[in-house]
């Protein structure tokens, strides 16, 4: 996947450090997604449209407004961020289906322990995600000026 580029709007100092709010535009972030080759989480934008993001600021950079820069998300970041958002469901989901299937309680059962799984396992993922030192691990960081 290619690292995306957008304009910065604005600076920030929120006290732990410099950042930089970017607008990239959604539809050209990954040319596999535009090819019909990528993972899909493009197909809910429709069509293009410009987000903002939020990005620590690389070491060595002195950006201003209206600057074109790279950001990139680290690749072992990027994994804990899916395993979190889609795996600790699918963990919650497979425990209360094999707990159910366990007790041989039946499959309704198994079905309905499934899904009590899987709203227990979002529950925590969203509860993760929500806590700041979570959040500041998954931000991107503008790697360089174009």
């Amino acid at each position: 996947m290619d690292n995306p580029s957008g304009r910065v709007v604005s600076l920030v100092d929120n006290g732990t450090g410099a950042r930089a709010i970017v607008a990239v535009e959604v539809a050209t972030a990954c040319p596999r997604c535009a090819s019909g080759k990528g993972c899909g989480a493009g197909l809910m934008a429709g069509t293009s449209r410009v987000r903002e993001v939020e990005a620590n600021i690389g070491s060595g950079l002195n950006l201003a407004p209206d600057d074109i820069v790279e950001i990139s998300l680290a690749p072992d970041n990027l994994l804990r961020a899916a395993v979190m958002v889609y795996g600790i469901p699918m963990l919650g989901a497979a425990v209360g289906a094999i707990a159910a299937f366990g007790l041989s309680l039946g499959d309704a059962a198994s079905a309905g322990a499934a899904l009590l799984g899987l709203g227990i396992g979002l529950a925590v993922s969203r509860w993760r995600l929500r806590r700041d030192a979570c959040l500041s691990q998954f931000m991107p960081t503008v790697e360089r000026r174009i």
